[in-house]
Parts: C-alpha cells; structure tokens; sequence
C-alpha cells in the first residue's frame, strides 16, 4: 500500500458522480481501492491484491442523489410486503462504511445541468434549494432510469420512505377482496410472488394482457413457460390474456372500498387494492446536453463507457449503469459491472496523463438478453447458456433477501475486511 509520502505527492484528481445506486456506488468504491493502489473489486470473495504498478490518487469525489440513502432496488418487491425487510433495503450514505472517508462528499440534491466544455455540474441542495456549481476532472453519468410507484417507492428519504412502505403494506395486508398486479413483467411476477410468500392469505391475482409472461423481454419460452410455472406454485392466480380496459373504485357496505375492474375480452372482477406494475421508466438524463444523448435520452457511449465523439470533452465524461446506450437487459448486476468498469477507466486515464504514456481501456462486451428473477422459495435465470431455476437457482442469484448481501458484499458497501487486504 502506498506509504504516507507517497500519498502527499498523489495527485488529486475530482470526479463528479451523478447517482448513488448500483453504479454509482460501485464507480466511487472501485476508485478508492485503485487510488490506494488495490485492484478492484470484481468478484464476490476475491481477495485485495497490492499492484505496485498502479500509481497511488487522492480522490475527491462527489456523488450527487435525490434520495438520502442506497435503496436495494432488486429488493423492493419484498420491501413493500414486510416491514421488517422494508428497514434493511433502505441505508443512509452516512451509515455506509465505505463512504467513511475524506475523499467522498455526498450531497441529497439533484444535478440540474452539465457543462461539458467547463467541465462544471450544477445541483439543487434537496434541503435549502440552493444551487451550486461543481468543477471536475471527470464526471461519471449514474442517474439511471426514473420508475414510476410501486416499481420503486417515491420517497426521498429515508423516514418518509419507511412510512410509504407501511401505508402499502398495511393497505394490501388488509385486501379482503384481494390484490390484482397487472403486468407480467419482471416486477410484476417478483411483487406477486413476494406478497403471496409473505401474506399467504391473502388472495393475490396477476393479470397479463400477453400471452406469455415476461413478454417484452427477448427471452426464450423455456424461461417465460417456467416463471409461469413457479408464479403458480406460490399459489398466485394468474390470468392471461388480460388486459386491463377499465379500473373502478366503489365504497362497500361495510365502509371498506374495492376496485370493480373489467377487462377488454369482458372478463370482470374485484380488488380491495390494484397494483399497477407496468413499465414506465424513463431516462433521467435531462441535465446533459444533447450531443450525448439520443432521442430516448440514453448516453451514447463507446465501448470503454467514455462518451461518444460530439460531446465537449467527451473523453473526461463516461457512463455507468441503466443510462448507458448499451445492448442487454437492464439490470442491477450489468449496473455494478459497468461502474467497476469505469473506475477502471478513469484510473487509466488518470495514469495517462501522468506517464504520457498510452493506456488501452477496458470495453464492454455486447451483453445478450439475461435475467434472474425471485418467484416466492425459488428463482428462474435464463440466459446464453439456457434456462435453470429451483432452490439452488434462489440462492446462488439472491439468498435469503433478494440480492441485499450479494450486493453489499460485492461493492463492499460494509468496508473492506481486515482478512481481505491480509495480502496486501
């Protein structure tokens, strides 16, 4: 590890994070183990090597997020059906150990605009609506995608987040006509599921307008026919072929309120609570300039992650995360990989401008379409290779808590183990 004089003489290099998820997270870890010449992070157990070869860098890094804290997003599913698991998947910046140190500043605001040819951010504080320009050598684009309530809960905060959670939760607890989910997606068979596995009796619908789950994912029939199967098993009524035409909400005599909802094949029926569980997400990448963008507002990148050519400065700007202009399904695990990517690249180009001499970046494969996917005990994952699912399947992609460990272990969102650097 560099020594103390080594450390004064490091250059100190600003690197903008705009979102502190997946991708985010996963960039400033990446960069702070690089900086103290460790190789990164990139496999769940992988030990901390000392690369003598890999220059020593004081970071001050800034990451920027609406919320007040990392929210497990593969999680949320569970999250808004057990209040117990509500309070785990929610954790505050300031109660992450990795961000415990001087070289990253968090801020709760939203980034408003970037200057690429300044190379400047401007950000909104969430608490005094004061705005503030931000100079950086690098900036990293890890705002991702905006999804829509009960995909993801709105709130910004942690407190508040806690009480929208306990609303729902008591709200479809309390469903004596019974929940309906519409939309077969992967959110829509995970938020099933979860609620049937945890209030089992409640009576839980799931209404698809395909006849194939998932069926805006380019997966194959093996996968969709087995999510399918293991929604069933958890005793989740599913009806194909429905879509949703008209929602009601009438008072009953007992003072309760249900749903009465008809569908376009005429098929009608009523729910104390109607979750809406369809895809609405949109990019989040209003704060950058068009040349980096296109039409449906993701980053165009090159394979290193480094902004297309047409941007001011493209090369000292990357992206990381669902934002990226990238080929795959867009997931949390593709979101972690990509942020560790770009620590990697940013490093590089730190060590470039340093030595002046040429470093080759890393790059992105093309990722094919490839999903797990939770289904009460079990999980089905599909990709180039196939279709497995099962027990087993449910442990190795999620464990016990729906990917919160996995995640947690794998950004070393705890700190780094004392075992882990014994190497070093």
């Amino acid at each position: 590890m560099a020594s103390s004089s080594d450390a004064v003489a490091a250059p100190t290099v600003r690197v903008f994070i705009a979102g502190g998820s997946y991708a985010g997270l996963s960039t400033a870890v990446n960069l702070l183990d690089l900086g103290k010449g460790l190789s990164p992070r990139m496999l769940q157990g992988k030990k901390y090597e000392h690369h003598a070869n890999l220059p020593a860098v004081n970071w001050a890094i800034t990451i920027v997020d609406e919320r007040d804290g990392f929210f497990h997003l593969i999680g949320s599913p569970l999250a808004l059906a057990d209040a117990e698991y509500a309070k785990k998947a929610w954790v505050k910046y300031q109660d992450l150990p990795c961000l415990h140190t001087p070289q990253v500043r968090v801020i709760q605001g939203s980034v408003t605009s970037v200057n690429c040819e300044a190379k400047t951010a401007t950000t909104v504080d969430a608490a005094t609506k004061v705005a503030t320009t931000h100079e950086y050598d690098y900036f990293v684009a890890a705002t991702g995608l905006r999804r829509a309530w009960p995909v993801v809960p709105q709130s910004l905060t942690r407190k508040q987040y806690l009480i929208e959670a306990g609303d729902h939760i008591h709200a479809v607890v309390n469903a004596h006509h019974g929940v309906v989910v519409v939309g077969g997606g992967a959110v829509g068979i995970e938020m099933a599921a979860e609620l049937k596995m945890v209030k089992p009796n409640v009576k839980v619908v799931l209404v698809h307008s395909r006849d194939k789950l998932l069926s805006a994912e380019a997966l194959s029939d093996e996968c969709k026919d087995k999510a399918l199967e293991l929604l069933r098993e958890t005793g989740v009524d599913v009806l194909m072929n429905h879509r949703l035409a008209a929602s009601q909400k009438v008072d009953t005599t007992d003072g309760s309120s249900k749903y009465e909802l008809t569908f376009t094949n005429g098929h009608k029926m009523v729910a104390s609570e109607v979750i809406m569980a369809l895809s609405q997400s949109r990019t989040t990448s209003t704060y950058l300039p068009s040349s980096a963008i296109d039409e449906e507002g993701f980053v165009k990148i090159q394979p290193s992650a480094v902004f297309s050519p047409g941007t001011p400065n493209a090369r000292f700007h990357l992206c990381a995360g669902d934002l990226t202009k990238w080929s795959g399904i867009k997931r949390c695990g593709w979101a972690m990989h990509s942020g560790h990517f770009v620590a990697q690249n940013i490093h590089k180009l730190v060590t470039q401008e340093q030595t002046g001499q040429e470093t080759k970046l890393e790059e992105f494969d093309e990722v094919a379409p490839m999903i797990g996917l939770a289904v009460g005990k079990k999980a089905v994952a599909s990709g180039p290779d196939g279709t497995v699912s099962g027990e087993e399947t449910m442990q190795a992609y999620f464990r016990d808590d729906l990917g919160f460990t996995i995640c947690w272990d794998w950004m070393g969102l705890g700190g780094r183990k004392k075992e882990e650097l014994s190497a070093v």
